[in-house]
């Protein structure tokens, strides 16, 4: 299936989905990822290695966080250069006073929003994606 670039499809057939667990966002120290860590994204920056993982293997390995969040996965097959929906989620939250941080995929954006706000983020998604119809 072709990736969607239409804002108004994308935003109806969004289809957020919670992933189990508790996410946090920490640095891998001295670069690389430690053993036995499997991180679900990793950003290398000038500052250092950033991992998100979930948050018993941050634990286990002694990484220090101080963010936990909710991973919500958008299954719409959205387009890399596709305009507009991480504004409209981004905002929509914003309007509900969720923070959010965004990872684009090659196939689907996820969403990492505090842990404690994920039912409300989610309802908060399912209204945008309900106005896209």
């Amino acid at each position: 299936m072709p990736a969607e670039k239409d804002l108004g499809k994308l935003l109806a057939d969004m289809r957020p989905v919670l992933n189990p667990g508790e996410y946090v966002f920490t640095v891998a120290p001295g670069g690389p990822v430690p053993p036995g860590i499997r991180p679900v994204v990793t950003v290398a920056e000038e500052e250092g290695l950033t991992l998100v993982l979930p948050r018993q293997d941050a634990d286990r390995a002694g990484l220090a966080y101080d963010y936990v969040a909710g991973w919500v996965t958008l299954r719409v097959h959205s387009a890399l250069d596709a305009v507009g929906l991480t504004a409209a989620v981004a905002a929509a939250l914003a309007r509900a006073g969720i923070s959010c941080n965004v990872v684009a995929g090659f196939h689907h954006d996820h969403l990492f929003v505090p842990h404690d706000s994920t039912a409300r983020a989610l309802a908060v998604l399912e209204e945008l994606a309900d106005g896209g119809r």
